[in-house]
């Protein structure tokens, strides 16, 4: 067994900033008269920060590797606009122009990985150069102009839920209430079977584990956190169809993080390139592959922003990159590479939305919120540094 004092030390980061958005919630939910943790902003939260979750896991496999995608809002810009010029004006089918959209995402993040990875240009420039060119097609396609509307099986996408909110079943829950409900519950059940396995295999293995009486708690508290959270979005309308694509994306990169050959490799080349490149890890192939794969989430990201809009602007994800970047670094993601987490990106991205969404409701002006986000972010970086320094003193 490992001490209670020992396991925060060793995981601080980690646990700096869910500690940190539980008080901001706290303090919005006070602030707000309860309006924050209401289940119809719950729901907005969730439909209003998607993008940048989603965005900000592909970001943070960029920043492992010690780098940065400038190009990700403008990739965001021009899938929307491709997107809408194939359903709306030339009337392709939904499935076939939403597989087309992802291609072009990927051929936009593959272009910019092979100068990155087989041209050694740095990636800083590359994404630069990306940004300002598919920002420019952008506008060349649109013309300026905004392309609405999109059909209505597309949007259900970005702005849907899962069917029955009509529907009554029992109790006078409706079908989609209920649905929710029972989805809370088969998360809480694979989330203390992974733990339990998790918690063997450390056992088996001979590393320390945490006192039962502390991991007890500590699972109790994720499990009300999961329930409450799906019995809040079944009080509205349910669960939205992009919160299950979102966790779908949370779960597959968190396994291809942790339990792959490939996600140690990312981590390998960020941590030491010559040490990777010298134990056999094929650094230019990672490379590549890091940022092809941000061109597929970027994709992603653009096919959900024209969906919830309902339309491409030639402004659509204008800032967006910063916005990933900052949930990364607030998140516990290290500026030198190496260091990082899927979840804790996400945490970083529910920060970030928490905070917009709350001085939103205060009445807080676009400008201070710029102000206060920018302070956050120079924190959790100040933050990154103090605990790295400190554990490197030792």
């Amino acid at each position: 067994m490992t001490g209670l004092k020992s396991y925060f030390k060793n995981n601080i980061r980690q646990y700096g900033m869910i500690i940190a958005l539980v008080f901001i919630m706290v303090l919005f939910q006070i602030l707000t008269n309860g309006i924050l943790l209401k289940p119809m902003n719950i729901t907005n939260l969730v439909l209003q920060n998607a993008y940048v979750l989603i965005l900000a896991v592909g970001m943070l496999l960029a920043i492992i590797t010690g780098n940065i995608d400038l190009s990700v809002g403008s990739i965001v810009a021009l899938v929307g606009a491709l997107s809408a010029v194939m359903m709306v004006t030339l009337k392709m089918p939904v499935v076939f122009a939403v597989g087309l959209s992802l291609l072009i995402g990927l051929a936009a993040g593959s272009f910019q990985g092979l100068f990155i990875a087989y041209f050694k240009l740095p990636p800083f420039i590359v994404t630069l150069a990306g940004m300002l060119v598919f920002r420019g097609l952008t506008m060349v396609i649109l013309k300026g102009q905004t392309l609405a509307p999109f059909p209505k099986s597309f949007q259900a996408i970005a702005a849907g839920y899962l069917p029955g909110r009509e529907k009554e079943a029992i109790l006078g829950l409706t079908v989609a209430a209920i649905t929710a409900i029972i989805i809370g519950i088969l998360m809480s059940i694979i989330y203390i079977l992974f733990e339990l396995n998790s918690r063997k295999n450390k056992i088996n293995y001979g590393f320390e584990v945490l006192p039962k009486s502390f991991e007890f708690f500590k699972w109790s508290i994720i499990i009300i956190t999961i329930n409450a959270f799906t019995i809040s979005l079944a009080a509205y309308n349910g669960i939205p169809i992009v919160l299950i694509l979102l966790l779908v994306i949370i779960i597959i990169y968190t396994f291809i993080s942790q339990k792959t050959i490939a996600g140690r490799h990312i981590y390998a080349l960020g941590g030491n390139s010559k040490a990777a490149k010298l134990s056999g890890v094929k650094t230019k192939r990672v490379m590549f592959w890091v940022y092809a794969n941000m061109g597929v989430l970027s994709a992603v990201t653009g096919l959900i922003v024209a969906g919830r809009l309902n339309a491409a602007t030639p402004k659509a994800g204008n800032m967006f990159e910063l916005d990933a970047i900052a949930a990364c670094f607030i998140g516990g993601a290290s500026a030198s590479g190496g260091i990082g987490t899927v979840v804790g990106a996400v945490i970083g991205g529910l920060v970030m939305g928490v905070l917009n969404n709350g001085m939103s409701i205060l009445g807080v002006s676009v400008d201070w919120q710029q102000v206060i986000k920018g302070l956050v972010l120079l924190g959790a970086v100040c933050f990154d540094v103090y605990t790295k320094n400190k554990s490197g003193s030792k």
